[in-house]
Parts: structure tokens; C-alpha cells; sequence
């Protein structure tokens, strides 16, 4: 029985009911790949997804390309004033 590991780092805590080091880097990751997705506009259309099924007269939510394509449509379409 010696040998046998503590039930509380079986269930991937360590003693104490704190995340492991492990667990804690693989958070740090997560977190860090959803924010460079959310900055760059990837997670866009799960975004959106998430947000059309809150809403309760949303209707039929747009396919993956009528997303994009309305997205580029809306940046492209406003007078741009640099030049």
C-alpha cells in the first residue's frame, strides 16, 4: 500500500486541492492560444455562434463562410481615410 498514489492527485489535484504545475502551465496555454485567437479575429465566428444562440429571435445563425464573408463585406465597405 505504500506505493499506492494519494487519492487527491489521482483526481489531478495535488494535496491541498491546488492545480498541479502541469495544470497550472496547460491553463497559461489555453488561456494565451483563446486570447491570440479573440485578437487576431480567428475565434470570431465561435464568438458569434455563442452569442446568436443567447439571443432568442436570432433566427437561422449564418454558415461559417456568410460569416466571413459579411465580416470582409463590413470592413471593406466603409470609405477608408488613410490615402
Amino acid at each position: 500500500m505504500a506505493n499506492c498514489a494519494n487519492p487527491s492527485t489521482m483526481r489531478g489535484l495535488a494535496v491541498g486541492g491546488q492545480p498541479t504545475m502541469r495544470q497550472r502551465f496547460a491553463m497559461l496555454v489555453r488561456r494565451t492560444w483563446r486570447g491570440i485567437r479573440e485578437w487576431c479575429g480567428d475565434a470570431a465566428y465561435e464568438s458569434y455562434l455563442r452569442s446568436n444562440s443567447r439571443r432568442l429571435s436570432a433566427g437561422r445563425p449564418l454558415t461559417a463562410k456568410e460569416f466571413y464573408v459579411e465580416q470582409l463585406e463590413r470592413r471593406y465597405s466603409r470609405p477608408n481615410r488613410c490615402c
